[in-house]
């Protein structure tokens, strides 16, 4: 017999980062908060996977496609002034994956979890061929890769997106610096040859001002162009004047007009703006080079901070700050739909696959679990993503311990940028000798399509290495992963239809630089839902802290005298060798 749990303020259905943010919130302000997943790992489509982590998950969802076991009979638990919305039991979040192994495997050795990949594709070949094609059906459910990997353990982990975050303090929540180590990040632009400009194939972006006037890249008067210009950026608020004609016009466009030679306009457009050439007003281009230099020198020279071991312990932290206040969570537990009372069109409970109603006064739901008819006039967006395992860095610098940002602009007008990560083994993301890669961009096919002419550009196949071949200064690929990702961070909660004014949606994973997106949908969600109340305060300072009572406790020296004197603490009491369990040692039973 099931036991009947109590009424929970907000219950959260998947682990993603923007639902773990608000469960921390709510929980750190007094509520009682339910948090449940179907999957059985933290992080939802935010997740870090080890390396044969991915390869089970990428098998298991080949052969499963349901989030659970759905069982029937819920409808028979239903009210006679209840109805009920039945949730999606099948992730469609992720699509067209296809996972490629170049590096050769010791036939004696037996990898169970490889039995899905593809050993050494043809390279560059046409993608209807039977070479090309990828595993016999993508995975539509679960995480998307980025790959991590604890030095001591030489395990590679996967996780969802590439976890580089301004660190301005309202961007981002806080997260763990870089290691020792690892020097600063770099950002960096690529660009074809033949394109005119007068930089390298793979260049450094002088950002800082240490940075401009140390550059060997540009001239004396482009120093000065651009000193002026970024200045000019950081107080852009005060001086309307100077962009008003041009609010309604592209960033690219605005830059043509401020006396920038094409160099600095193709730096400030890719590697420090980061935005699109053809879709980004000049407003936001504005915003996003402000923020870029105010998060300059905050951590040391760079604008980014990344999280060690990736991006999935990032909402694992909010869970447990959750879980400390009081949160209650449970993973592998599906939920099969909405208890909608007639009457007032709100939400009163949800029916778990164990038959059990789940009463709280807030729902809030990932945009995956939506059923089918309430999403039917969203229009989602797309990310082709690429995930690669190389043998060496892109960069050709002294030390290999570079953590890198290329941005590989267009070949033809209206496409869109790739943006590329490189990561080293000291962020904890891959073994020794060998570097992460991820690549992104907006979709406008299958990621493959997308992504494969860039990596064809940077890298080549391991096993491929002839001598006196034009590619062998390249670094080569050990393995890779393709695949496309719903992007929902763009839409609002009224798109949806025939949802209870109760029930509340967060999105999955942008194709932003950073976590910008669902940190603000949190913070917004729950001061819709709590609007008294602070948004994640700090935590008290542990000096002042006040205990009630009648008179101060005596301070435990902790050395030879307890705190407690001995007639007080009677023979065979509390202690090591008194037999008594210390408070905290035993649960109590039931």
């Amino acid at each position: 017999m099931i036991a009947q749990l109590p009424r929970f303020h907000p219950a959260l259905f998947s682990v993603g980062l923007p639902e773990s943010i608000i469960a921390a919130a709510c929980s750190r302000s007094g509520q009682r908060v339910l948090h449940v997943d179907s999957r059985n790992y933290y992080g939802g489509n935010w997740a870090s996977f080890s390396f044969s982590g991915l390869l089970s998950w990428l098998k298991e969802f080949q052969e499963k496609s349901n989030r659970g076991e759905e069982r029937a009979g819920w409808q028979d638990l239903l009210l006679e002034t209840e109805e009920a919305i039945a949730l999606n039991q099948k992730d469609e979040t992720i699509q067209h994956a296809e996972v490629f192994c170049y590096a050769s495997q010791d036939p004696e050795e037996e990898v169970e979890e490889a039995g899905a990949l593809q050993k050494n594709p043809a390279y560059g070949a046409p993608l209807n061929s039977a070479a090309a094609q990828g595993p016999p059906s993508p995975p539509e459910e679960g995480p998307s890769p980025e790959t991590e990997s604890r030095e001591a353990a030489e395990e590679s982990r996967v996780e969802e997106r590439p976890p580089e975050d301004g660190c301005s303090g309202e961007a981002a929540p806080a997260r763990p610096a870089p290691s020792g180590d690892a020097p600063p990040e770099e950002n960096r632009t690529r660009r074809p040859r033949s394109s005119g400009l007068t930089i390298d194939l793979v260049s450094k972006v002088p950002c800082s001002r240490a940075d401009v006037f140390n550059s060997k890249q540009l001239t004396m008067v482009e120093k000065r162009m651009l000193m002026k210009f970024l200045t000019f950026c950081s107080d852009y608020e005060q001086h309307p004047e100077e962009y008003r004609a041009y609010e309604g016009r592209t960033f690219s466009d605005y830059l043509k007009t401020q006396k920038l030679t094409p160099n600095l306009q193709h730096f400030i457009l890719h590697s420090i703006a980061m935005t699109s050439e053809a879709a980004t007003p000049t407003l936001e281009g504005l915003r996003a080079t402000k923020n870029f230099l105010q998060c300059l020198g905050r951590y040391g020279n760079t604008p980014f901070l990344f999280p060690l071991y990736g991006q999935g312990e990032i909402p694992q932290c909010f869970c447990r700050m959750c879980a400390v206040f009081g949160g209650i969570y449970c993973l592998r537990h599906s939920v099969q739909c909405l208890v909608v009372d007639r009457e007032s069109g709100k939400c009163k409970a949800v029916i778990d696959h164990f038959g059990q109603r789940i009463n709280a006064d807030y729902f809030i739901v990932e945009d995956s679990y939506l059923p089918e008819k309430s999403c039917s006039p969203v229009q989602y967006g797309q990310i082709s993503r690429a995930v690669l395992i190389t043998d060496r860095s892109v960069m050709k610098a002294e030390s290999d311990q570079q953590i890198s940002i290329l941005t590989v602009p267009p070949e033809e007008a209206g496409h869109p940028a790739v943006r590329v990560i490189e990561l080293c083994s000291s962020t904890m993301t891959c073994m020794k000798g060998t570097h992460l890669v991820h690549l992104t961009c907006t979709s406008s096919g299958t990621a493959r399509e997308d992504l494969e002419p860039v990596v064809q550009k940077l890298f080549r196949p391991y096993d491929e290495t002839e001598p006196g071949n034009e590619d062998a200064d390249k670094p080569g690929i050990l393995w890779a992963l393709y695949f496309n990702m719903r992007d929902s961070s763009g839409i609002a909660r009224d798109s949806y239809t025939d949802l209870p004014s109760n029930v509340y949606v967060c999105s999955g994973p942008s194709g932003a630089l950073g976590s910008d997106h669902a940190v603000k949908q949190a913070e917004s969600l729950f001061q819709h839902l709590l609007p008294n109340e602070e948004f994640c305060p700090p935590p008290p300072n542990p000096e002042d802290i006040v205990f009630d009572g009648a008179g101060s406790q005596p301070e435990d020296p902790g050395f030879d005298h307890p705190s407690t004197p001995e007639s007080e603490t009677p023979e065979g009491g509390p202690g090591p060798e008194g037999g008594q369990e210390g408070e905290g040692s035993k649960l109590p039973e039931e």
